[in-house]
């Protein structure tokens, strides 16, 4: 008898069977072949169809539960799409098998062309891509490659304490000091040849001695880390000019505009320690400058003479006075701000406390602009500014979680800071 396999066919029947009472497999296919004999044609006669390959082997699988037999019936074929249905539909008119009644149902014919072109079509990716990753690249992408390979290749070891730097350290009238590696490759990469790192906040002896010879500009991350190593530095070295990358970016990951921007935007060091001194008392005394600038600070800012005629001015505020936080609001804060603490990222949150978006603290009051209304609370790893506490009063928003604060007044906001935890 010929034998067609699933994988050369065009199609394939699938049918389940309902029986009522025990048979065996044998059985059921004795019933395909003898009940559809003669039916449909010398044709489609299923024997002769089997013997010249054009209809497979018929699998059958049975199993008995509760005294009723239950299975599938698989027939792969290579006719045509008419002719297999009409083959499918012929094993419905099987009504009993053995001494029992049966039911059998065409659920599907599965053309296996489509899932053999599935195939293709994912195959097809995979060799695309394979391709795409080892061609050629362009004349520019050649020459980036090189450039940066030889950038890299400059990077030399400094020192005693074998700091990673520049080519031109040496050589060189004025250096930049940065944080680390990273920081170095990127300054390479794009034409500073004179950076040296300290790889951490505490300062070699190697630096120390270099920045007597040397003008030397400290060039820091726009984090608290930059802060303290503009504090070890000038502490301890002899320094020049003192510039930082962009609130919450690092050296490392800026451009070339970006570098030479902030290179053009330095400061002495004596005006860069006023600077990290201002921001942390601001942090510390932010508590008791809320309290004073209350009933000193808010008139100017709220219209609300006509409601404060009958009473005294700290009274009649009350009513629309800054917001307290509850004491599950100050822990909710409070869990937030440590979650953001070094990430530069800020919170926006609803009245329920839920989490709408985490945004840069860069993007913060566009944000904020953005959205209008809505906002009940924000919580961002920075210094409260005026600028930030403005566009929060005007897009209602009731508390500002920071980790300081540089404000005077609070206007409707009511600003917390790491102090009021």
């Amino acid at each position: 008898m010929g034998k067609i396999s699933p994988v050369s066919a065009k199609y394939i029947v699938h049918a389940s069977i309902n029986i009522g009472g025990v048979v065996d497999r044998p059985d059921v296919i004795g019933a395909i072949f003898g009940q559809t004999e003669g039916l449909l044609g010398a044709d489609l006669e299923l024997r002769e169809l089997q013997r010249s390959g054009r209809i497979g082997r018929i699998e059958v699988n049975v199993e008995t539960k509760t005294g009723k037999t239950v299975g599938t019936i698989i027939i792969p074929s290579s006719l045509d799409k008419a002719e297999t249905a009409i083959v499918g539909a012929a094993l419905e008119v099987i009504q009993r098998i053995g001494p029992c009644n049966a039911k059998i149902i065409v659920g599907k014919i599965e053309d296996v062309r489509v899932s053999k072109r599935q195939f293709v079509i994912e195959r097809a990716k995979e060799l695309l891509r394979d391709l795409m990753e080892t061609s050629m690249p362009d004349s520019q992408e050649l020459a980036d490659e090189v450039a940066y390979s030889v950038r890299v290749m400059e990077i030399t070891e400094f020192g005693n304490d074998r700091l990673p730097a520049g080519p031109g350290v040496e050589d060189s009238d004025e250096i930049m000091i940065v944080e680390g590696r990273a920081d170095v490759l990127n300054l390479l990469k794009h034409g500073f040849k004179n950076a040296i790192a300290i790889n951490g906040t505490s300062v070699p002896e190697s630096i120390i001695e270099l920045t007597k010879k040397k003008i030397v500009t400290v060039f820091v991350d726009g984090d608290r880390g930059g802060d303290l190593i503009i504090k070890e530095l000038t502490g301890r070295a002899e320094i020049d000019f003192v510039t930082k990358a962009p609130d919450g970016k690092e050296v490392e990951e800026l451009t070339k505009k970006e570098l030479h921007k902030a290179i053009r935007s330095k400061v002495s060091p004596e005006q860069a320690k006023v600077d990290v001194n201002r921001s942390s008392r601001n942090s510390s005394d932010s508590r008791n400058d809320r309290v004073d600038r209350r009933p000193t600070q808010r008139p100017p800012q709220r219209s609300q003479p006509t409601y404060q005629k009958s009473s005294a001015p700290t009274q009649a505020r009350k009513p629309v006075s800054v917001a307290k936080a509850t004491p599950d609001e100050k822990k909710k804060f409070s869990k937030l701000l440590e979650d953001l603490i070094g990430t530069r990222g800020a919170y926006i949150l609803d009245d329920k406390l839920n989490i709408l978006g985490k945004v840069p603290l860069s993007e913060l009051t566009t944000t904020i602009k953005s959205l209008s209304s809505g906002i009940y609370a924000v919580v961002f790893d920075g210094e409260m500014d005026n600028d930030i506490l403005s566009i929060a009063d005007k897009s209602g928003v009731k508390f500002a979680v920071a980790m300081g604060s540089k404000v005077k007044q609070s206007g409707s906001v009511c600003v917390l800071t790491v102090d009021d935890f």
